[in-house]
Parts: C-alpha cells; structure tokens; sequence
C-alpha cells in the first residue's frame, strides 16, 4: 500500500562509506568556518526541526545540520527521512542510549500513504547506522505500526469487515496463529448480539464479524494476554446520523482494530512469552430499513440488557461483546483499543491519548514504558460516581451517558468495565488514530498512537 520503509544500511555495508552526514545542532551550538558561515548566512541557529543543506566546494550537497532546539526529541528525526534528499546519511551527535529510537524515528518518518498516487521517481534516504542498533528489530516494529497506519488510510470502500478479516488472517498465517471468524447472522446463534446489531444495516458483502485469534494456545504455562480492537469500518452514526464533517474522516474508526493486530503482529514477530487471544469485532454503522434504533433495548454476550439511546454511541456496543468473550477466556491482562469518544480528543486534543485503568501496577508500566519509548498517553480516571449516568430505567444500562455527567470519555470507559475481564489487570485506550495536521514525519492521516508504549510495557513484563 505505502511505500516501503527506507532501508537501514549497517556500518560496514558498500554504501556507507558514501554516507553524508547529517549533524544535530543545538540551539546554542556555534558553528565555524564554511559551514558556520552558510548557517549564518541562512539564519540557521539550530532551531527545533530546522533542516539546512550544506554545499562542497563544488556546490554538490555535503552535509546535513538538523536543529533540535534546546532539547533533543529522539521522536523530532521522523522529519528528517520526510525532507532529506534521497541517498545515503549518517546521523552524528545522536546519544548512544537512543540511536535504536532514531533508527526507528526515521521509519517512522518515511511513511507515504500512496496506494491511489503514482509513487514519486526519487527514491528514499537511507540510513546508515552503527553496528549496536538492532536493525531488524527496529524495521519490524516500523513495519507493524505501518500496517496501523495503511489500514487506517485505506477508505472505507476498500478496508470493510471482510479485508479487516483478510488481513487479520494474513497476520496469523505469518505467525502460525489460530482464526476463527462468525459472520452474519452466525453471530446470534454464537451469541454476539450486539456486534450483530451494530452490523446488521450493512449490505450482505459488508456483513459485521467477529474475529479471534489465538497463539500459543497450548502453553497454558504462560500467561494470557487478550488484545481487542474496535472494528468500525465506517461510522454513519446510523440512525443518529452524524454532519457531514463528522463522518468525513470516520473510515478511521476502525483504528483501534488495526492497533490490535498491529500489536499482536509485533507480539508474535517478538517471540514474547505469553498466550495471545486477539479479539475483532468488524462491522460498518450503516442506515438501512434494519438499522437498530434510538430506544432499542439490545441483549449483550454478558447478558446484560442495552437501551440505545444514541446509535452513534455503538462502538462501546461491540466492545461490550469482545470484552465480555475476553472474559470468558480469563487473561491474565487485556488491553482494548478502541476511537471511542469525541470527549477525549476535547480532554487532551489528538495527540495524547487516555488511559483507563484501575490497576496500579499496569498503570505505572504503561507509563513508564510510554517515556521510555516516547510514545505518549495519559492515565484518566476510572471515577466511580459518573457510573450512575449510565442507569437505565428500562434496561441494566444504557449506551450514552446521561448528560449531567459531561465526562464523556471517562463514562464510556466505565461502561466497557461492566464488559471487561475480573481475572486479571484491563487498561482501555481511547486513542484518535489520526494526524489533523500534516508536517514532515508527521503526515495528515492515519497514525499509530500507543502501540509502541504498549509493546514495551509487554517486552518488559513478558521477554522472549
């Protein structure tokens, strides 16, 4: 679909001798001779983000100085892939405890969603790095969030419920998993009603499903990890039909599935000592004659009974069944994925993702794995007294939450906990998925957020 990650060049390859460098200069860094002359008389003073070419004296291209402010963002280089000329590069003044995180930045950096455009004729820079960064491990952690990103970017018209299956089946051949995937009206007899009902408006080529995934079944000596992913090919807002600026990017409201198997894909590639389930429910939220409705009351894999009072609120709705299926299978952690709520995106805008959860321990090593790795998110609270605007006088609950409580990312989270696994730790992540602004390394568009800080946290706690 995009193209493809630049390829990392090891030190002792033909073409790194070739290598032009590229210098990280700091705000306050004095620049002499030549090259700090052509700063000067450019204006260059290392500001954040800031990239000058630096000519021979033949006016061929010589060397690269990169700004990085008065502070290195090791997460800042995924402009550098995006703006440098294409050849061969080497980074210089990079710390030795980051250089597989700027490895991995200019990866990162390098993404181009191009399925529908001629690809450019220039090729990519490379990058040359030392002998320490683990180039394969850092390229198959690039390639994962990729798929995050690809899956996220392709319209609704070629990734609905069957190519989310597709793909997820490609995912599990690669690494020897089990699938299994109830479609259609299978799903009433399998007991997922609410993945049914969400569903069901769509036609019969786009029929809602659920997808689970497991590997390593039989080592039931290592824990069990579940990954669950909010599947929503395309929102309408069904009945409650959404403005038109509302569903214009809504064919990523299936981000929190591409995270989930982007996840799981890095979990099996890593050899990470654990059993995985990976739970998908696909589905679109389309208007039709057998669309659910506003005032429905919806039957729940956990037997709990759902009034709807808003058939824009559904993703929680098909949440509700895969997490109530986690549960019966009792991991020992589950992590959810899902683009769930506006209400975050006003809490903490689209870059810094919430965090629910109740257990302290996952908490603290999700956010010290989130540092580590400068992926952010930030823990919200799970606050008990907001339950109540979820009460029902017809139902057990309800799906959107009375107005007075407001919070209404904190009070979807609570309604998944109603859902979610007992036996072991669950964390929630209402992640947007997107970039509403484009800059070098950062195009508009899909965007994997909080996968690698999970990752790590699961590296830390579970090394192959």
């Amino acid at each position: 679909m995009s193209r493809r990650l630049p390829v990392l060049l090891s030190a002792d390859s033909e073409e790194a001798g070739a290598a032009r460098p590229v210098r990280l200069i700091a705000g306050d860094a004095a620049l002499d001779g030549r090259v700090g002359a052509w700063a000067t008389a450019n204006g260059f003073k290392g500001q954040k983000g800031r990239l000058l070419l630096c000519p021979d004296e033949e006016g061929q291209i010589a060397e690269a100085l990169f700004g990085i402010g008065k502070s290195f963002d090791v997460m800042g280089l995924r402009a550098l892939a995006d703006r440098l000329p294409g050849g061969v590069w080497r980074l210089e003044g990079v710390p030795a405890d980051q250089r597989d995180l700027a490895a991995l930045a200019f990866c990162l950096g390098s993404y181009a969603f191009d399925r529908y455009t001629k690809p450019g004729t220039e090729p990519p820079a490379r990058l040359v790095v030392p002998d320490a960064v683990e180039s394969a491990r850092v390229l198959d952690l690039a390639r994962s969030c990729d798929l995050v990103r690809e899956m996220v970017d392709t319209p609704a018209a070629d990734m609905g419920p069957l190519q989310i299956e597709t793909l997820a089946r490609e995912i599990a051949e690669e690494s020897g998993a089990e699938i299994s995937v109830i479609e259609g009206e299978a799903l009433l007899e399998a007991n997922y009603p609410a993945v049914h009902a969400v569903g069901r408006a769509a036609v019969a080529a786009r029929a809602p499903r659920m997808i689970e995934m497991h590997w390593n079944r039989s080592r039931t000596d290592l824990p069990l990890v579940a990954l669950v992913g909010k599947g929503v090919v395309f929102d309408t807002g069904g009945l409650n039909l959404k403005a038109g600026a509302g569903m214009r990017n809504m064919k990523k409201d299936m981000g929190g599935a591409a995270h989930a198997l982007g996840l799981a894909r890095q979990v099996m590639r890593a050899g990470l000592a654990v059993r995985l389930v990976v739970l998908v429910p696909a589905v679109e939220n389309a208007v039709s004659g057998d669309a659910f409705r506003p005032g429905d009351i919806l039957n729940s894999r956990k037997g709990l009974t759902i009034e709807i009072g808003n058939t824009d609120a559904e993703g929680r709705l098909i949440l509700a069944d895969a997490l109530a299926r986690a549960a019966e299978l009792e991991p020992d952690l589950t992590l959810d994925f899902a683009t769930l709520t506006g209400a975050a995106r006003v809490a903490l805008g689209p870059d810094l993702p919430p965090l629910y959860t109740d257990d302290e321990a996952l908490a603290a090593d999700l956010l010290a794995a989130s540092a580590r790795v400068h992926d952010p998110i930030w823990r919200m609270p799970l606050w008990a007294p907001y339950a109540d605007a979820l009460d029902s006088d017809v139902a057990d609950l309800r799906n959107d939450s009375a107005p007075w409580a407001q919070a209404g990312s904190v009070t979807a989270a609570l309604f998944l906990k109603n859902f979610a696994p007992e036996t072991g730790a669950w964390a929630h992540m209402d992640i947007f998925a997107w970039n509403p602004r484009g800059r070098p390394g950062w195009p508009q568009g899909g965007e994997v957020q909080a996968l690698r800080a999970a990752f790590e946290m699961l590296r830390t706690r579970y090394p192959g």
